[in-house]
């Protein structure tokens, strides 16, 4: 099913940099980022035929665990969208199998497995094995836990199972060895709400059907925040709508 769903979607067998936008805008989800308490709280997801699907991540989680929880949950969604669920860290002895299926749906959609094999041969090319430093570029790449990463590379027997039990017991730290690579974090995306949330609560005002205090509110900022907000959406929209022509011939520019 992750693999039909990324052909549907156009993704390919590669990383997507951009998981929200994608279900957002080509799936049409509505993802909110918020502060959720316990802490072990990862994701809220519910249906509402009027509404669509609506997924609330937990905002004080790493990106890389937003993006797990994110596509968690859009896993329930596709197989079984009318029941609500609730996202939680170590709750389960054992996990039931909407569960598995889940974790499972996250680990394809997130590293299909012949782009995922096609760099690690590369990589096999180069040295004769992989080292620490591999899995934790390889999980840059895909924006995922070296963990999740070095499991799925387990599963696939393409390393030795334990690998990273054995990496974790004798203290492996990720962040350390990232710092020391240079790898960057990956793309962060702080927006608490929907753009189309966001847009539909700015046509409502500019219509007049909501006052600016409304507006404020379904924005959960202030006044003057929910201007500048305002200001920047109505930007993007003249942008795109401006009636102004586009030279499309190309052939000057590249000189031709």
């Amino acid at each position: 099913m992750a693999i039909e769903e990324r052909n549907r979607l156009g993704l390919g067998d590669g990383p997507i940099p951009i998981l929200r936008d994608i279900l957002e805008q080509d799936v049409g989800l509505r993802i909110f980022y918020l502060p959720l308490h316990p802490s072990k709280l990862s994701a809220i997801s519910i249906y509402d035929d009027q509404l669509g699907g609506c997924i609330a991540i937990n905002s004080l989680h790493s990106e890389v665990r937003r993006r797990w929880s994110l596509t968690h949950a859009y896993g329930h969604f596709l197989v079984n969208r009318y029941k609500p669920i609730v996202l939680m860290e170590d709750t389960y002895r054992r996990l039931p199998e909407n569960e598995r299926f889940a974790d499972s749906f996250a680990l394809n959609f997130l590293m299909p497995i012949s782009g995922l094999m096609r760099r690690f041969n590369d990589i096999l090319r180069t040295k004769k094995k992989i080292t620490p430093a591999d899995l934790c570029t390889l999980a840059h790449f895909y924006g995922v836990s070296v963990a999740a990463l070095t499991r799925r590379l387990e599963d696939r027997r393409l390393l030795p199972k334990g690998t990273w039990d054995k990496l974790r017991a004798a203290g492996f730290k990720v962040r350390e060895a990232r710092q020391q690579l240079g790898l960057e974090t990956i793309p962060v995306q702080y927006e608490k709400l929907p753009t189309r949330y966001q847009y539909l609560a700015l046509d409502a005002f500019d219509q007049g059907l909501i006052t600016e205090g409304q507006f404020a509110h379904f924005l959960d900022v202030d006044r003057v925040e929910a201007r500048k907000i305002a200001e920047v959406l109505r930007q993007h929209t003249s942008d795109v709508a401006e009636d102004t022509t586009i030279d499309l011939d190309m052939t000057q520019s590249l000189g031709a």
